[in-house]
C-alpha cells in the first residue's frame, strides 16, 4: 500500500539538503525546540514576506539564520529595523546559550520556481475572495513562462463557500514523485476564509539538469 512522504525529506542527501545544519549531543533537544521557535517566529512576524524556507546553522557560539524570500524589503524594513527586531526576539528566548546571532536575507530570483512562494500567493488571493480556479490557472501559466518542467496545485476545503468540502487539482507537465534524483519543491499553506480553512499544496519540478542533456 502506498504511503505519503514529504518530497523534501524523501530526497535528503541526494538532491536536497538539511534545513538545520549543526550537531550537539548535550543540547540536541533544546536546539531542536529553538529552531522550531525561530521558524515559527519568522513566519508570524513576516507573514506577508513570502518566505520559502529558513536555514539555521550553528558553529560554536555562532548562530546563523538565513531567510529565503521573494520580498526581502518586507523583512529588512527601514534602515534594517526589521532584522534588528528579529535578532532581539531570537536572543530573548535563546538565553541558555550565549549565541552570536546573525540574520541573512537570501532573495529568490525566480519566485515561480518556489513552491512556498506560489502557495503563499495562492492563499493570499483566495483570502481576498478571488475565484480559486482563476488563481490556480494564473499560477500555472506564470510557472510555464518560467520554464518549469512540471507543476501540481491541490486546493481542498469549502471551495467558493460550498457546503460540502472537496479537493480540486490543477497540473501541467510531469511530477515524478517516485524519482529520487529529480528535484521537487513542495509546500503547504492555509488560507483562512469566512467559510473555514482551505489547504493549498504545491509541487514544482525544476527543469532537467544540463548533464542529462549532454548524455542524450
Amino acid at each position: 500500500m502506498g504511503q505519503k512522504i514529504h518530497p523534501h525529506l524523501f530526497r535528503l542527501g541526494v538532491c536536497s539538503n538539511w534545513r538545520s545544519r549543526w550537531f550537539d549531543l548535550k543540547n540536541y533537544g533544546k536546539f531542536v525546540v529553538e529552531d522550531n521557535k525561530i521558524r515559527s517566529l519568522a513566519m508570524k512576524k513576516f507573514k506577508k514576506a513570502a518566505i520559502a524556507h529558513i536555514d539555521i546553522e550553528r558553529f560554536g557560539n555562532n548562530l546563523t539564520v538565513t531567510i529565503h524570500t521573494s520580498r526581502p524589503g518586507v523583512i529588512i524594513g527601514r534602515g534594517g529595523a526589521g532584522i534588528d527586531s528579529f535578532k532581539k526576539d531570537i536572543e530573548n528566548f535563546a538565553k541558555f546559550a550565549k549565541n552570536t546571532v546573525t540574520v541573512n536575507i537570501q532573495e529568490i530570483r525566480v519566485p515561480e520556481e518556489s513552491a512556498a512562494v506560489v502557495a503563499s500567493n495562492v492563499a493570499e488571493q483566495i483570502e481576498r475572495r478571488i475565484p480559486f480556479r482563476r488563481v490556480a490557472k494564473q499560477a500555472l501559466e506564470a510557472s510555464k513562462q518560467a520554464k518549469v518542467a512540471g507543476m501540481r496545485i491541490s486546493i481542498a476545503g469549502r471551495l467558493n463557500g460550498a457546503e460540502i468540502a472537496r479537493r480540486e487539482t490543477f497540473s501541467f507537465g510531469t511530477v515524478p514523485l517516485h524519482t529520487i534524483k529529480q528535484p521537487i519543491d513542495y509546500a503547504f499553506r492555509t488560507a483562512y476564509t469566512t467559510y473555514g480553512t482551505i489547504g493549498i499544496k504545491v509541487w514544482i519540478v525544476t527543469a532537467p539538469k544540463q548533464e542529462s542533456k549532454e548524455n542524450k
